[in-house]
C-alpha cells in the first residue's frame, strides 16, 4: 500500500498545525511525533484502532491534557492550551461522545448552560432567538427548543451539542464518534450537519470507527497507529481497503512477512538453476523414469 500524498496546492494557512507532538504516560507513549494539519472548510477524518491515541490527541486539544513535546500553532500563532477555557478562547470547540448534555433542561437551557444571557434577570426572548438561528445555520429538524432534551432522538441530541459549540464562533470543531450508537436516518442527520460545518468555512475533525461515515463526509484521512502517524490521505484517492490496512498495519505484520517470504522462496525454486529445479534436461529425464 502507498500512501497518498496529501498537500494542498493552495496557498492558505491551516488553522491548525502540529508538529512533533507527543504524550506520555509514565512509561507508555501515547503519542510520538504526531503531525496533523487541518484547513478551514474541510473535514478532516481521525481514525485508528483501539488505542491508537485519537482520545489523548483531542485532549490536547481541548486542553484536558498538555502535550509533552512538540508545537502546535493555531490561526497561524503558536499555542499554549493549558485547560478547556484556553481552547474555547482560542476557537477550538470538542463536541464529546457522551454529548454532556441535561436531559431534564430544554433545548435552549441546554445551548446556554452557563453562558446564560441576562445579568440580573435572565433573557428569555433573546436565548431563543439565538437558539434558532444556531439551529437553522445547521438545517437542524429540532421540533421546539422549549422542549425537553429527554424526548429528543439521538440525532437530534447531537444537534443540540454541536449547535452549543457554535457559541462562541470557533474556527475548529472536533466530534468524537458523532454517529456512534445512532440509527440510519439518525446517522444520515449528523452527517448533513458535519456537511454543514464545512459550508459554514469550519474546521473539523471527526473521529470515527465507521469507514463509511468517513468516506461519506470527510475531505483528508489522518491515520493513527500505536500512538504515530500512518498516512494522510485524500478521501478520493484512497480504497477503504487502504485504509484498514493502514489502520491495522496488515501491511507490516508477521503474517504477511512470512507470506513474502514463503513467496521468494517459492520463486528461487522455480527459477532455472535454482534449488529444487533440475540440473539439466538430462537430470529432468531421470527424475522422470527414463
Amino acid at each position: 500500500m502507498s500512501t497518498v500524498p496529501a498537500e494542498r496546492t493552495d496557498s492558505a494557512a491551516p488553522v491548525l498545525s502540529m508538529r512533533g507532538v507527543s504524550k506520555h504516560f509514565g512509561a507508555v507513549a501515547a503519542l510520538t511525533d504526531i503531525d496533523l494539519d487541518v484547513y478551514s472548510g474541510e473535514v478532516v477524518a481521525l481514525v485508528g484502532d483501539n488505542g491508537a491515541g485519537k482520545s489523548t490527541l483531542v485532549k490536547i486539544l481541548s486542553g484536558v491534557h498538555p502535550q509533552d513535546a512538540g508545537t502546535v500553532t493555531f490561526d497561524g500563532k503558536d499555542v499554549s492550551i493549558h485547560s478547556p477555557v484556553d481552547a474555547l478562547n482560542l476557537g477550538i470547540a470538542t463536541v464529546f461522545q457522551d454529548l454532556a448534555l441535561c436531559d431534564n433542561l430544554t433545548v435552549v437551557d441546554n445551548l446556554f448552560l452557563g453562558r446564560e444571557i441576562g445579568a440580573l434577570r435572565l433573557n428569555e426572548v433573546e436565548m431563543e432567538v439565538q437558539s434558532w438561528k444556531l439551529l437553522r445555520q445547521l438545517s437542524a429538524k429540532i421540533p421546539s427548543v422549549r422542549v425537553a432534551v429527554a424526548s429528543l432522538s439521538g440525532g437530534q441530541r447531537q444537534t443540540v451539542a454541536i449547535a452549543r459549540s457554535l457559541l462562541g464562533s470557533p474556527k475548529l470543531i472536533i466530534l468524537d464518534e458523532p454517529t456512534a450508537a445512532l440509527g440510519v436516518a439518525q446517522t444520515a442527520e449528523v452527517l448533513n450537519l458535519v456537511e454543514r460545518l464545512r459550508e459554514n468555512g469550519l474546521a473539523v475533525i471527526m473521529i470515527s470507527h465507521n469507514m463509511q461515515d468517513v468516506k461519506a463526509v470527510s475531505d483528508r484521512v489522518a491515520v493513527l497507529r500505536l500512538g504515530r502517524n500512518n498516512g494522510t490521505f485524500r478521501m478520493k484517492e484512497v480504497t477503504t481497503d487502504e485504509l484498514i490496512a493502514a489502520i491495522t498495519g496488515a501491511t507490516d505484520n508477521v503474517v504477511t512477512q512470512r507470506a513474502a517470504q514463503s513467496g521468494s522462496a517459492a520463486r528461487q525454486a522455480q527459477a532455472p538453476g535454482g534449488a529444487g529445479a533440475p540440473a539439466s534436461a538430462d537430470a529432468a529425464e531421470e527424475g522422470n523414469g527414463k
